[in-house]
């Protein structure tokens, strides 16, 4: 596959010049109603800040005059203007008609957000390849059927029925289910996550993993990738873009139907074979996929991935005013690999000859600067383990205590973070007391985890990226 060319190609997802909405509607309880209110608001809830999509938008629909003020007509061929883009929202047996008059338009891209396809049975299957050959013929290329849609915040695109844009971020994820992405943009916008693009494309008929790889490596707003997957069409196909994507912006992968019941839920969910789960992990291995868990764990490594540099190495400092936490996180990082290793003599003598440690740190890795630590601190043994060679990145524990001040302590992070590029990943533990110090070490790329644990695996996904990347970059 040409990345290059695929990617153009699909520009007219992202761009479109004018989008038609074939099944608009004015109840605002239908699909095609939250997608025309989705295109020119944004979504069905507003928030500060959200715009709709400036380009023309064409509700298609017989029976209104008009939906949300937007003129309607009554078929596709029926707009003056152009139109790149169709978002279809009809029934299922109606989607080859509407196709033939798409191609009939010169429509280049259509989003089919309906379902009852290869999902529901031999009658869907007929359908859905009744309609994917018009495509094909007519030159249209398909993301879905049975998907939410595509939003893509940096153009203020919610074409979707997805209820709201998400903010906009570094991270572009690609989900086989769409009902996930609408709770998962839901959590985005509680912690703040940002998406460079958010894509739901269901049933695969057309456009695949692979495609979207290959449009997200070219993507300028897209620095990390996620996907949610079930299965997919063409896996030599997905093992060759990812050899090509992979050594230039990281991708992470949460595979669906790991265990038998779970493969068969997947067969009636999107209509997918699931496959043998350790052969996509082998697959993922030689592509340079990184494998998550859990959403938590893929939105956690996208979050650290999309905005800090890869480890040249596993050495790890941990600087912590809480001792526990230190052990944990010691525990957490050795059982992935990593290693924490002890000072050097001179740089404990270095610290200790500053005045500002308390005569019971521990004088060895974790740095445990003890629990009435001040910003002053933590600047100088961060100055030490940033500056050394013996370390690959720190990791910065902050626990609550009377004297702790989290905006300080967060500043210093960041002054450090800018002064030395290595890798900073920090657990400001706590909650409401911590948020102000957790906004500036997140607005400036730090990525914050309240779980230690959680912080260690983003760093272990750091190296492992980071040996992926020098390995494929010698070859």
């Amino acid at each position: 596959m040409n990345i290059h060319k695929i990617s153009e190609e699909l520009n007219t997802f992202f761009y479109p010049r004018g989008i038609a909405v074939i099944g608009a509607s004015s109840n605002p309880k239908k699909v095609g109603y939250g997608v025309v209110k989705g295109l020119k608001e944004g979504g069905m809830y507003s928030r500060p800040g959200l715009k709709g999509f400036s380009g023309n938008i064409y509700p298609v629909n017989p029976s209104h005059p008009q939906i949300l003020g937007l003129k309607c007509y009554p078929s596709v061929k029926d707009i003056p203007g152009i139109v790149d883009l169709a978002v279809i929202c009809v029934p299922a047996k109606v989607v080859p008609v509407v196709m033939k008059e798409c191609v009939e338009k010169g429509v280049k891209s259509v989003i089919i957000i309906s379902a009852g396809f290869s999902e529901a049975g031999e009658e869907g299957k007929r359908l859905q390849e009744e309609f994917l050959k018009i495509a094909r013929e007519g030159g249209i290329r398909i993301i879905g059927p049975n998907c939410l849609g595509i939003l893509y915040p940096p153009n203020n695109l919610n074409a979707s029925f997805g209820l709201t844009l998400p903010y906009s971020g570094k991270v572009a994820f690609i989900s086989q289910s769409g009902a996930l992405v609408d709770s998962v943009i839901d959590w985005a916008l509680k912690e703040k996550y940002g998406f460079s693009a958010v894509i739901s494309y269901g049933n695969k008929a057309d456009l695949d993993v692979p495609h979207f790889l290959a449009w997200a490596c070219e993507d300028e707003y897209t620095h990390a990738i996620c996907i949610y997957l079930e299965g997919v069409n063409d896996g030599r196909l997905l093992l060759e873009v990812s050899k090509e994507v992979t050594p230039k912006k990281p991708v992470i992968a949460l595979k669906a139907g790991k265990s038998s019941a779970g493969s068969r839920a997947v067969s009636s969910h999107t209509g997918s074979l699931s496959g043998s789960y350790n052969v996509y992990l082998g697959a993922f291995r030689q592509a340079g996929i990184i494998p998550a868990n859990s959403l938590t764990h893929m939105f956690n490594l996208g979050k650290a991935l999309s905005s800090l540099p890869p480890l040249k190495g596993n050495r790890i400092a941990i600087v912590t005013n809480g001792g526990g936490c230190g052990v944990l996180c010691t525990d957490a990082l050795e059982e992935m690999g990593m290693e924490v290793p002890a000072p050097q003599e001179e740089m404990i003598k270095r610290l200790d000859a500053t005045g500002l440690m308390h005569p019971a740190w521990s004088r060895n890795n974790p740095f445990d600067i003890v629990g009435d630590a001040t910003p002053e601190r933590y600047r100088v043994a961060l100055e030490e383990v940033m500056k050394s060679p013996l370390f690959d990145g720190v990791i910065v524990i902050q626990t609550l205590q009377t004297m702790t001040d989290t905006v300080k302590d967060a500043e210093i992070v960041v002054e450090m973070f800018k002064k030395y590029k290595k890798p900073i990943v920090t657990s400001f533990m706590g909650g409401e007391l911590t948020q102000e110090g957790v906004k500036i070490l997140e607005e400036n790329g730090i990525p914050n985890f309240n779980d230690v644990y959680d912080a260690a695996t983003v760093m272990h996904a750091l190296y492992i990226y980071g040996k992926w990347r020098e390995k494929e970059n010698e070859g």
